[in-house]
């Protein structure tokens, strides 16, 4: 089993392990990590996805979005989710989530756990659905977006690669 918490002072040292575990394995992007990928303060990064939960504090050019690592039973952080609770122009082609799996955990059906137990957090905000896109040649995304109820609604480009954009009915 595995559940979502939300990133805390405490956890510092495991999300930087998490996060130099893709580093380490050429993977540069960390989906739905709110930019964890591209800051080098742990400290600024939490404070950041903080004030994005809360409509009071959002930055202006974001939306309120809540950020959790998904912890497995032994406490190890083992992905990391976000829910975006509107869309602006900028997402209007990215949705409602990203997520990502460490490299070491992937193939355990935790990316489909996740978005399952996101989905009931979108459900508990008011959301009536959700819209998430993938690039089409990310087979186990699309098979997790499936899984999870996703209906295709259309496709776009993004940096040369097709794309594809699924519904989720809460």
């Amino acid at each position: 089993m595995i559940k979502l918490i939300r990133p805390t002072v405490e956890l510092k040292e495991q999300a930087l392990d998490f996060r130099q575990e893709f580093f380490d394995n050429g993977e540069m992007i960390i989906n739905g990590s709110e930019l964890l990928d591209k800051t080098e303060s742990y400290d600024e990064w939490l404070a950041s996805v903080t004030a994005n939960a809360s409509p009071e504090t959002v930055d202006p050019q974001w939306v309120v979005t809540d950020t959790f690592f998904a912890a497995d039973d032994s406490g190890r952080i083992v992905g990391v989710i976000d829910l975006r609770h509107t869309l602006n122009e900028f997402l209007k082609d990215f949705g409602n989530s990203g997520y990502s799996v460490r490299p070491s955990e992937r193939r355990k059906g935790y990316a489909t756990r996740m978005l399952g137990l996101l989905l009931t957090v979108a459900k508990d905000c008011g959301m009536s659905e959700m819209q998430l896109s993938v690039e089409r040649s990310n087979v186990p995304s699309v098979k997790t977006i499936s899984r999870n109820g996703g209906v295709y609604v259309r496709s776009f480009e993004y940096e040369g690669e097709q794309a594809d954009i699924y519904r989720i009915t809460l």
